[in-house]
């Protein structure tokens, strides 16, 4: 039977109409998809195993918890967001989104990805274990040094100012030993060159370093820095498929709490997240209020953050979870015992976050 000339064209129009919306469905989003991840305490085990082992030291069995955080990353390159997942994240009111390109440049291979979260987690667990000794006033060695620069400190001139293997002492006359140091020191700088002191042949030079700023607000020199240690102790962090800097301010605390004899929580259950300096300055993270929500699912009672995430965090506050903010690991250490003790008057004194 030949049917209608109309009703064929209709057909053909809603076949392709159905054929275009399934291809749409299969179609890959140019989205990043964060949700809450899980928790794993540093004091704790996974499989029988501690998460935190320290040599070189007395060490002392702790109590409750103090879980660093994760979130799940969807997207390229490392996995491929479709539409279907895209639009259900969207949803959901425990999913970010963030357009790819403002997280990876084009051409970032998933291969380059995982390095770089290794060696950052690498790197993270050195800088938890100065943040520690320097909270426990024990001595160790730290050089900051030039590694390379950013190809907007290449235009700037910089890599004709600075030289790689400069050791950094001073920024704007004070002295630094982490990024955060050099960060807010380049901050207060707003777009002025700053005077950086670096160790070279032998000498100390003085150089005036252009800075700049970046769409997040942010100034910066375009250094990309290393850091040299030599501890009079050994800390070995087991934790698979989790990498970042961002569990530095609560590998800190577990590896104060495990070489102090007191136990720093008291029972109590803590989660946190944020990097961390060798001399105990907390640095801000992504998906913080994500990793909130992980948190409090998981258990947490108590939640440490930078505080240069408070303002992010404004009306994303779970219930039943007593978030602090705090600057550095001296300052988290003092609200965690704070709480243990049941100060209320030195939790008064503690500025709000996210309230």
């Amino acid at each position: 039977m030949t049917l209608p000339l109309r009703r064929t064209v209709q057909l053909a129009s809603g076949t392709g109409a159905l054929l275009l919306a399934a291809a749409s469905l299969a179609m890959p989003s140019p989205y990043m998809l964060e949700s809450p991840g899980p928790t794993f305490n540093t004091t704790g085990e996974i499989e029988d195993q501690p998460v935190t082992s320290v040599t070189g030291a007395e060490t002392f069995d702790a109590e409750g918890t103090l879980a660093l955080t994760t979130i799940y990353v969807t997207g390229a390159p490392t996995q491929t967001v479709r539409v279907p997942q895209a639009v259900r994240g969207w949803a959901s009111g425990d999913t970010d989104m963030t357009p790819d390109e403002l997280v990876y440049p084009s051409g970032t291979t998933a291969e380059e990805v995982r390095q770089r979260n290794t060696e950052a987690m690498a790197s993270s667990q050195q800088l938890s274990l100065a943040a520690a000794l320097d909270h426990l006033e024990i001595d160790f060695e730290v050089e900051l040094f030039v590694a390379d620069f950013t190809p907007d400190a290449v235009e700037a001139g910089t890599d004709e100012l600075l030289t790689a293997g400069d050791r950094i002492l001073r920024a704007a006359g004070e002295s630094v030993t982490g990024l955060e140091g050099l960060r807010s020191a380049v901050n207060e700088a707003s777009g002025e060159p700053i005077e950086l002191t670096v160790a070279r042949d032998g000498g100390q030079v003085n150089v005036e370093v252009p800075t700049y700023q970046e769409a997040d607000g942010e100034y910066y020199v375009g250094i990309l820095l290393g850091n040299e240690f030599e501890f009079p102790v050994e800390a070995e962090i087991q934790l698979e498929d989790v990498g970042g800097p961002s569990a530095g301010l609560m590998f800190s605390l577990g590896l104060i709490d495990t070489m102090t004899q007191e136990s720093m929580t008291g029972g109590q259950d803590w989660a946190g997240t944020g990097t961390v300096d060798p001399d105990g300055t907390v640095g801000p993270i992504g998906g913080a209020p994500l990793k909130l929500v992980g948190a409090q699912e998981q258990g947490a009672e108590h939640f440490l953050a930078p505080r240069d995430n408070c303002d992010e965090l404004e009306g994303r506050l779970p219930q039943g979870l007593d978030v602090y903010g705090v600057e550095d690991v001296d300052e988290a250490v003092a609200v965690v015992e704070a709480v243990r003790d049941g100060d209320e008057d030195f939790l008064a004194g503690v500025e709000p976050c996210g309230r």
